[in-house]
């Protein structure tokens, strides 16, 4: 369900003030039930209390956000209480707190009704303005008036008036059949698809938009709802051009503003013509959709009686035909077809009162009306011929009109059969009153222009929310619809192909008989029945648009997804579109400058193909993916005809017009694209996520098969984040860090823990969860979050570094920052916490990456100036600190830093050879640095090396000490001061006085304070002689004193050679074995790292990461 029920109980007593303000507040968890000091007040009587559910709608964060579309479980308008009986249902009262009983939620499915989002609102709106609207009854519309005669009006229209005949008479009967059959295959089986999607649950007003989108999901849905409304504004374009070029062309040709002189000129004065009035009819149109749509729909009915009309008077010409064929002649000149507009009689001379003069035709080919003037060539050499338009179904011209006749522009319309001498080059008699080609004509762009009289196929899905019962409807109705149109194509070819002379058929605009509509010169009983009816069927097609495409935006525009269109979701106070109505007429415009019909059609037809092959390729998702949800009412559908529909739709594009068809797909992709980047999130259980779901599941259990190879192998990153107290991210370049090193590649987990159980910190561990996520897309770190809450730190993210990921998609590094504060934190967990997360990592097989004084590294809007990366080779890890400096530098921040390599050298080492094997192994390694060699000698062991492993082993002693109980330190304390007071000298004696020292809190100047008081002034003198030493450094462990003299020595080296690089990386020695020890070995870290800024130690996984081989 797309809204969200807060369950809030309500108690009719008294209450104190405290139990008011919980019982009013909205929080996660309910009162609990009023008792204790209330109800012991006497003579006091409580009611039991009342959950009322209340209604609270959320639509971008709990559902599609669509504020029409109401739940059928729980009606917003009512509170209605769970009354139900406390003996029978005891066990489930905690249930009933937070969900309704069974029999209340029949009772809201019983009277649930889906209101249209169409006109019957708007129109309700109007009539009811100012006063309280009405109760709305329940839809009764059925599938004959709901949906067949809706789609029966929708899919008839200006082509088949207009245009047909031109079709048959270019393409031949055959091509024809074949524009058509591949023409109503497709939406067949796109009626197929729609049906299985609309009957696939309800269906609110919206059409193929919500279906698209609720199945696909917002991406695809806003992309082809705007292609969808796209095109219906398009469509409403063509028809008023459509109503124009009746008016201008067969009602009143008078009415023209501009008049052409020459032949030559009239294309461009008719599109003239046409560009003015269109303007003008869309206005009117607008504004009348403005004023109300309710006398648009008023007037619906008087449009489909004029396209029913219509065609029963084809028809009836037809069979008319048989017996008694009208008289339209066609004069042909030789075998051209004459235009008949400017002459009466077809001779080339008559008598008149015994004497012989040119005729009205001569005068058109001829300079003058003498006999003996000078007259064109083919004039002159060939005779004229008339012949009968509308031979009739018996005169077996359906035979030469078999075969397809395409041609160029300015190519003369001919009669094969007719005989004809000379004109072997007519293209210097286009210009005379011949019929011509007014535009090059092929079978590609006779589909572009015919698939608009297929479409309108989603008129009933769109009335979805006014029919009695839509799921029966929609698809019995839809596919009645197709089916009879198809018939009526079908039979239209054949029929005008049998009854008309292909020269008039050719003859787009009916020239050559005197204007008249070549398909009114077919029907009975009057021409005039099929131009009126066509005139009022495109008006009335026309208003429809102009009426359905702002409210296809509007809708698009209320459900959010694409931020710049909000502005279009207002409109008047009843919810009238008027901003995407003035939007709409304004693309319209761009239709009707256009002003040609022929060049319109293939536009708004890329459109509509895109929509239904987006419907198909819903319908087949769904049914591949077979979601829990799809289960459709309508049984005769399946993914074979979703992806041959689909086929077709994209075949049909490129076919008709690949251009057209690529600019369509591009502006789909587009919007696809700023959706994805700049949308509303929607979740609406769309079937692309299922898919990717699916897809996603086939790649992990592929991935789990075999572990990747060395050549595939990248860090897969598990960054653990430490929060602050208002659990913000501490220490945000660690993400910044991610994002540089991974560059969106690979897997990324950003994990935190917290402390305590999950159900006292479910809010914390969610609020952290939206903080990290929000720093994740500041930081534009793609990747995962998980927050983990944990009895304690240690456990969580222990749980963290063995669970974290899914199969084979499975982290295997860790990124963690440096502890800085450890020294100084009060609680040793929070280092013990750190080192055993190297030990976990370690016995996972997981590389580490630790970050040294993470705030000063960049941030990804950085670009850091030539300089160095400085790598620290001390021991093989499988390649790790090669490979990371690489991957670094591929981002723009580190892009101008070079790469320095350091390798230490022994005693025995041949520093020269190494260099060379070094060199040539990063020359196999196809990776460019420099090489430096640095010995590290033997040397003795300094007095600053004692002195560190001195205060060292004190401050570990100091730390045992924080952990005995409060009475063992007293006790402790008086054996110290017991033992101090006897003057002992011995060894023994200073080392038990060693606690008599301990601070509690250890600084730096009490560091300082030890160092002094510990050291003799000629310190000198034990580097000289080791016999010498302070009588306390001999009890040192020497294990840690050989550790301290390397952190030293080595850290000496590196700061000598690396201080002013912008990254230092360097190997990180692991953790002791013995646990004992573990503090030692954060300060042998800390002096390895002391006096170096920037710095990533890296602790290897325990597998070759880079390899020299292809």
């Amino acid at each position: 369900m797309g809204d969200r029920f807060v369950v809030v109980p309500v108690d009719t007593g008294k209450t104190s003030g405290k139990e008011g303000a919980r019982s009013g507040s909205t929080g996660a968890y309910p009162a609990p039930d009023t008792g204790g000091s209330s109800s012991s007040v006497p003579g006091t009587v409580f009611e039991p209390a009342v959950h009322i559910l209340e209604y609270n709608r959320e639509p971008n964060k709990y559902g599609d956000g669509v504020p029409k579309e109401n739940s059928p479980f729980i009606n917003s308008a009512e509170n209605d209480k769970n009354n139900y009986d406390g003996t029978n249902m005891a066990l489930f009262e905690e249930e009933m707190d937070r969900h309704p009983m069974v029999s209340s939620l029949l009772d809201k499915l019983a009277n649930y009704t889906n209101l249209s989002q169409g006109a019957q609102e708007h129109e309700e709106a109007d009539e009811e303005e100012g006063t309280k609207k009405k109760t709305v009854k329940s839809p009764q519309m059925g599938t004959f008036m709901g949906v067949y005669l809706p789609c029966l009006q929708n899919i008839l229209g200006v082509i088949l008036f207009l245009r047909l005949t031109w079709i048959v008479g270019t393409a031949g009967i055959l091509e024809s059949l074949a524009i058509v059959g591949l023409c109503c295959s497709c939406t067949m089986l796109t009626a197929i698809s729609m049906s299985a999607i609309a009957t696939n649950g309800v269906v609110p007003a919206g059409g193929s938009y919500y279906m698209i989108s609720r199945s696909l999901g917002p991406e695809f849905g806003g992309a082809v709802g705007l292609c969808f409304y796209l095109g219906t504004t398009f469509a409403g374009a063509m028809y008023i051009l459509g109503t124009i070029e009746i008016l201008l062309t067969y009602i009143v040709p008078q009415a023209a503003i501009f008049t052409a002189e020459r032949k030559e000129d009239q294309l461009n004065a008719l599109l003239n013509n046409m560009r003015i009035y269109g303007t003008i009819c869309l206005s009117l149109m607008a504004v009348v959709v403005f004023v109300g749509v309710k006398y648009v729909n008023k007037l619906a009915l008087v449009f489909l009686a004029c396209v029913i009309l219509s065609i029963i008077s084809i028809y009836a010409g037809v069979i008319k035909s048989g017996f008694d064929p009208p008289d339209f002649p066609v004069c042909m000149l030789g075998n051209r077809t004459l235009q008949n507009l400017q002459f009466d009689k077809c001779l080339k001379t008559e008598i008149i009162n015994n004497n012989t003069v040119s005729t009205q035709l001569w005068r058109l080919f001829c300079d003058g009306p003498e006999l003996s003037s000078t007259c064109n060539e083919y004039f002159v050499n060939n005779n004229l011929t008339l012949i009968q338009g509308i031979p009739g179904l018996a005169s077996g011209v359906i035979s030469e009109n078999m075969w397809s006749v395409y041609g160029p522009l300015g190519m003369l319309v001919e009669n094969k059969r007719l005989p004809s001498v000379g004109g072997i080059d007519p293209a210097k008699d286009i210009y005379l009153p011949y019929v011509v080609n007014d535009i090059s004509t092929f079978f590609t762009l006779l589909v572009g222009i015919y698939f608009p009289s297929v479409t309108g196929i989603m008129a009933g899905s769109n009335r979805s929310g006014d029919l009695k019962d839509a799921q029966k409807s929609i698809p019995i109705g839809t596919i009645l619809a197709i089916a009879t149109t198809s018939f009526i194509y079908v039979s239209g070819v054949i029929l005008f192909g049998a009854c008309i002379e292909g020269v008039l058929l050719r003859d787009k605009f009916g020239d050559s008989v005197k204007g008249n509509l070549v398909i009114g010169t077919l029907s009975w009983p009057s021409p005039w029945v099929i131009v009126i009816g066509s005139f009022f069927s495109c008006c009335g097609a026309g208003l429809q648009s102009l009426t359905g495409a702002p409210r296809l935006l509007q809708a698009i525009a209320r459900d959010g997804i694409v931020p710049f269109l909000q502005v279009f979701g207002h409109g008047k106070a009843n919810g009238e579109p008027t901003w995407a109505l003035l939007l709409t007429a304004g693309i319209c415009e761009i239709g009707i400058l256009i002003a040609s019909l022929d060049a319109v059609a293939p536009i708004l037809s890329m459109f509509f193909l895109m929509c239904y092959m987006f419907v198909n390729l819903a319908c087949a998702v769904q049914t591949l993916l077979r979601t829990p949800n799809w289960r459709p009412r309508f049984k005769y559908y399946h993914w074979t005809l979703s992806f041959l529909g689909m086929s077709l739709c994209l075949s049909i594009m490129f076919i008709s017009s690949w251009y057209y068809a690529i600019i369509a797909m591009g502006i789909a992709g587009c919007i696809y694209k700023y959706i994805e980047y700049r949308g509303a999130e929607k979740e609406w259980g769309d079937g692309i996520r299922g898919l990717s779901l699916n897809a996603a599941r086939y790649a992990l259990i592929r991935l789990e098969e075999a572990p990747p190879h060395t050549k595939n192998w990248r860090p897969q990153l598990l960054v653990l984040l430490n929060l602050d107290s208002d659990l913000g991210v501490k220490h945000p370049r660690l993400l910044s860090l991610t994002t540089q090193l991974k560059a969106g590649k690979g897997l990324t987990i950003v994990g935190n823990v917290l402390q305590g159980t999950y159900l006292s910190h479910e809010a914390e561990a969610k609020k952290a969860e939206q903080n990290i996520k929000s720093m994740m897309a500041t930081e534009r770190t793609k990747g995962f979050c998980h927050v983990v809450v944990s009895s304690n730190l240690r456990d969580g993210i222990s749980h963290l570094i063995q669970s974290a990921g899914l199969g084979g998609m499975k982290h295997n590094t860790v990124l963690v920052g440096w502890p800085g504060t450890w020294k100084q934190s009060e609680d040793p967990q929070s280092w013990r916490n750190f080192i055993e997360i190297v030990r976990e990592t370690t016995a996972a097989h997981q590389a580490m990456l630790v970050a040294k004084n993470v705030d000063s590294f960049p941030t990804c809007q950085d670009r850091l100036g030539e300089g160095t990366i400085d790598v620290w080779w001390v021991v093989h890890d499988g390649g790790m600190l090669m490979l990371l400096p690489f991957l670094l530098r591929q981002h723009k921040v580190w892009g101008m830093c070079k790469m320095r390599i350091f390798t230490v050298a022994q005693m025995d080492d041949n520093s020269i050879q190494m260099k060379k094997d070094l060199q040539m192994f990063l020359y196999h390694l196809r990776l460019d640095a420099e090489v430096e060699v640095v010995e590290m000698h033997d040397n003795d062991i300094s007095a600053f090396t004692y002195e560190k492993t001195l205060v060292m082993e004190q401050r570990s002693q100091m730390l045992k000490q924080m952990h005995l109980s409060r009475t063992e330190r007293e006790r402790e304390a008086q054996l110290i001061h017991d033992k101090n007071t006897t003057a002992h000298t011995t060894m023994n004696n200073k080392e038990e006085a060693g606690p008599d020292r301990v601070h509690m809190t250890w600084t730096k100047d009490k560091l300082s304070t030890e160092r002094n008081r510990n050291r003799e002034p000629n310190a000198n003198v034990a580097v000289r002689d080791l016999f010498n030493m302070k009588p306390e450094w001999e009890s040192l462990n020497q294990s840690n004193v050989r550790r301290m003299h390397t952190a030293v020595k080595l850290n000496e080296v590196v700061v000598n050679k690396s201080q002013g690089a912008h990254l230092v990386l360097l190997n990180m020695p692991g953790p002791p074995r013995n646990r004992g020890g573990d503090e030692n070995y954060m300060e042998f870290l800390e002096v390895l790292l002391e006096g170096l800024n920037r710095v990533l130690m890296v602790r290897g996984g325990g597998r070759e990461v880079i390899t020299i081989y292809s």
